[in-house]
């Protein structure tokens, strides 16, 4: 799988896609991720790739034309799967969004900045917008990173244990149950019996039951959710 991120501010996600999960993925030749700072593809002598607003509102909006250089370059090397754009008002990113885009090869995350981007970029570049929460930050950089990393680590052989990733919250539309590890008892605090009892049906049931209440009281809409389903 190959990940192109287009941003203004590389610097700002770099770390954290170079290291843990993503960094070993990347070793392992699982997933290439390519940061292409926007700067570099504007003919502006200042490397600005923002301009004020027409009609006067306040703020800045990132300019078509270096989005276009950089996508209209990527795409005479490949062909993309997805261009996404990080917005707020795009689609809701989750689990099930995670795994479709784990099947993709080739993806490109524009980061959205400034007052927002063009919107020439959005009605003819883009092929899909996602939003990882309802607030604005400073710059798509962390909803690029945050989609990267949920997306990587569903990738054969990005954890040791594939079956983990499958058991995460929100896998089957439910909260992970309760871990434990050693030791079984500390300051009177004990691991439930269940699970030092071996029996692996009960264990199961246990889990099950443990996420079910837990997805009820913690986050009830998602049972909503599938049950509207």
């Amino acid at each position: 799988m190959r990940i192109d991120i287009l941003t203004v501010l590389p610097e700002m996600i770099e770390g954290c896609l170079n290291c843990s999960i993503l960094g070993r993925a990347q070793d392992r030749g699982l997933v290439e991720i390519c940061l292409h700072n926007l700067r570099d593809y504007t003919a502006d002598r200042w490397r600005r790739v923002d301009d004020y607003p027409f009609g006067g509102e306040a703020g800045m909006v990132m300019r078509i034309e270096p989005v276009d250089r950089v996508l209209a370059a990527l795409r005479t090397e490949r062909n993309y799967d997805e261009v996404i754009y990080t917005s707020p008002d795009g689609e809701r990113f989750d689990q099930p969004m995670a795994n479709r885009l784990s099947l993709l090869q080739n993806v490109i995350i524009l980061c959205g900045h400034y007052k927002g981007i063009d919107y020439r970029i959005r009605e003819h570049l883009i092929t899909r917008e996602i939003s990882v929460g309802d607030y604005v930050l400073t710059g798509g950089e962390l909803a690029a990173a945050i989609i990267a990393d949920a997306t990587v680590r569903l990738l054969p052989g990005a954890i040791g244990d594939g079956q983990s990733a499958l058991s995460d919250s929100f896998q089957d539309g439910l909260l992970a149950p309760p871990v434990y590890t050693r030791p079984a008892e500390y300051n009177g605090w004990k691991v439930p019996a269940v699970l030092l009892s071996g029996h692996e049906r009960n264990i199961r049931e246990w889990r099950l039951g443990q996420a079910q209440e837990r997805t009820g009281r913690l986050r009830p809409d998602l049972l909503r959710k599938d049950a509207a389903e």
